[in-house]
């Protein structure tokens, strides 16, 4: 009598990312010509802002106040996770905005259109976060003033910007894996389907100006 073996979880699981995401889709060595454009490059420079951000930002948490406020390596740092923050925030909605126009979720893309605007919305108040977790006046000032709309708005109660532990907490952990989560998951989702091509001319639109002359003859094969 034969035996039959049942699969592992792990073997399913194996086989589910496999047949949802081969390799030739997760490591392509080819990309379509359309993909020479400057909007793509704006993705891969916010990918590489975010990357500074959470390696400078590692460090100001392991080093703490008083060594980004009072130390010139610390200023030092604290400048870069700064301004690595503010072309985080640059890139990105260059980047959004292009495919956004380009409406990026056509062709049974609209999960990646939608975790790239997830993870701009959660990328706020992670850095709201990260503006009142100064410990300066900055932080004060920023906090005291903003407490307003966060308790009109009904979040007040677990979105306290006078708390700097909840703060820091939030800034330091929740929101960055959230942000590095939805990232992860766009990458992958554009691995997935690809990149979106641009929109298809009309006829009236292919066709020459008139007085142009015929189209100039691309190759020895005629019209495909």
């Amino acid at each position: 009598m034969s035996v039959v073996r049942r699969k592992s979880w792990t073997a399913r699981a194996r086989e589910r990312a496999v047949g949802a995401l081969p390799p030739e889709k997760l490591l392509p060595d080819s990309q379509p010509s359309y993909m020479s454009s400057w909007i793509y490059v704006f993705g891969v420079l916010t990918l590489t802002a975010l990357i500074v951000i959470i390696a400078s930002g590692s460090i100001l948490a392991l080093k703490g106040p008083g060594w980004w406020h009072f130390t010139g390596i610390g200023l030092f740092f604290n400048s870069i996770h700064m301004w690595s923050v503010e072309l985080f925030f640059f890139f990105m909605v260059i980047h959004l905005w292009g495919k956004y126009w380009m409406a990026a979720w056509r062709g049974g893309r609209a999960r990646v259109w939608i975790t790239g605007a997830v993870t701009f919305l959660v990328a706020v108040p992670c850095a709201l976060s990260g503006y009142v977790s100064q410990q300066n006046f900055d932080a004060q000032w920023i906090s005291t003033q903003a407490k307003d709309a966060m308790n009109a708005s009904g979040i007040g109660a677990f979105w306290n910007l006078m708390n700097f532990g909840q703060m820091y907490s939030y800034h330091v952990f929740l929101l960055p894996l959230a942000v590095v989560a939805l990232v992860i998951a766009h990458v992958l989702l554009v691995r997935k389907h690809g990149i979106v091509p641009p929109f298809e001319l009309s006829e009236a639109q292919a066709k020459p100006a008139s007085g142009a002359g015929p189209a100039p003859d691309s190759g020895s094969g005629g019209a495909s």
